[in-house]
This record gives structure tokens, C-alpha cells and sequence, in this order.
């Protein structure tokens, strides 16, 4: 018996459980196979204020053995988990002796604990609101893309549609003397005709100032234009 009593093992391998209110607990432990008379629970706490959450004479609804009248396994089933099932649950073998049934041995014990459901909610609504915003910010870029390729395409046509154009005089507005660069663009306007087709643009550009020495003193800056001209 001595040597029996030091080899025998309660074995329950599971440090925490993290379960769903309303799903079911899953709570393991085997035991050495033995004939030493007495049975085996399930606590929830230790010491003076622990509860029965199992035995093998009493009757508990929502607990169900998961291997039915094995001398070994005495894994349990926990139905419909609440908020008060939280706590730290061992699995005790007991011995009857002369003073009646004792602890012979115990396992380390399962801490259960819930998930925190109030997060799920919460977290569903953010993921909605930002696969929205992404979606939005997707189909505005695509719109935006669209409409600059319109209007590339459109500006693209236009000589085509229009067909041939020449240049008519352009219309400069210069600096003031001794403006070292020109500040208004110059505009070329277009106009239907076959003669001169060749001309794409025509600017207006400073020359290089000139020394002080070869200017007289009212002289203004020097301009030239250019003209590009396609190739024959």
C-alpha cells in the first residue's frame, strides 16, 4: 500500500482555459489506476470556500463526464458556461479512511477565465468603418484617374478634331526696364488654316544680361522669341 499510495498521480494538464460564455468547459484529468477505495471530484477554489462542481454520488445538470464510468479518466463537460464559472478548478482524488473521506492527492489545478465579448462588438464596428473609408478612398482615387484621362485624352484630339492651325501673333506683356525676367506668359491662340501647321509652340525667354558697361543707362533687358517647328 505504501508503495501504491507514492506512485499513484492525479494528472491534469491544462494551466488556463479561455472560454465563450454560453459555449462549453473542457476540463481534463486521469488518475493512476488503483483500487483504494474512495471517489474523485471536481473543486472550483481550495481551502474553505470551495464549491463541488462534480462527484461521482452527487447530481450536477450542466456536468457531464467525457469518458462514462472510467476508472481512470474523470475529464468533464461543462454546459452553458456563465460569468460565475471563472475561477481555478481542481481534480481531487479522495481516500476513505477511519475518520472518513480525505484528500489523497490533487492535481495543480485549470484557471478559467471568459472571453472578453463586449470587445467583439466594438472591434466588428471598426473594421466595418475602416473597409468603408478604405473603399471610399479607393473608388475617389479610380474617379479621379478617370477624369484626368478624359481630359488628357480630350486635350490629345483636339489638334486632330480641329485639324490643321497656325499661329497668329503673339500677345506678351513684359517686365518693366531692368526687369531681369519676364512674369506673364505668352499666349498663342489657334486658328484653323494649311499654311503654317508645323509651328507647336512659340515662347518668350530672357537673353543673358548684359555688363553695365555695354548698356547705355535707360536700356532695358533684352528678349528674344522661340519658335519650334516640326521637322520635314
Amino acid at each position: 500500500d505504501a508503495q501504491a499510495s507514492q506512485d499513484f498521480e492525479v494528472h491534469q494538464p491544462q494551466d488556463k482555459v479561455v472560454v465563450t460564455v454560453g459555449d462549453t468547459l473542457n476540463l481534463t484529468c486521469t488518475i493512476t489506476e488503483t483500487n483504494f477505495p474512495g471517489g474523485v471530484a471536481w473543486l472550483k477554489g481550495w481551502g474553505s470556500g470551495n464549491k463541488t462542481v462534480y462527484d461521482q454520488k452527487g447530481s450536477f445538470p450542466r456536468v457531464t463526464r467525457a469518458v462514462s464510468e472510467s476508472n481512470t479518466d474523470f475529464s468533464i463537460h461543462i454546459r452553458d458556461v456563465r460569468p460565475e464559472d471563472t475561477g481555478t478548478y481542481y481534480c481531487v482524488k479522495f481516500r476513505r479512511s477511519v475518520h472518513g473521506d480525505e484528500v489523497f492527492r490533487h492535481g495543480k489545478g485549470t484557471v478559467v477565465s471568459l472571453h472578453d465579448s463586449a470587445l467583439l462588438p466594438s472591434m466588428a464596428a471598426v473594421a466595418v468603418v475602416l473597409c468603408f473609408l478604405l473603399g471610399l478612398f479607393i473608388a475617389l482615387y479610380i474617379y479621379r484617374r478617370k477624369q484626368r484621362g478624359k481630359a488628357e485624352s480630350q486635350c490629345q484630339a483636339r489638334p486632330a478634331a480641329m485639324g490643321s492651325f497656325s499661329p497668329i501673333p503673339l500677345w506678351c506683356s513684359a517686365g518693366s526696364p531692368g526687369t531681369p525676367s519676364i512674369h506673364h506668359l505668352c499666349a498663342l491662340l489657334q486658328q484653323s488654316s494649311k499654311e503654317d501647321n508645323d509651328i507647336h509652340y512659340a515662347d518668350l525667354q530672357p537673353l543673358p544680361v548684359a555688363p553695365k558697361h555695354g548698356r547705355s543707362p535707360n536700356a532695358a533687358c533684352s528678349e528674344y522669341a522661340s519658335i519650334r517647328v516640326a521637322a520635314k
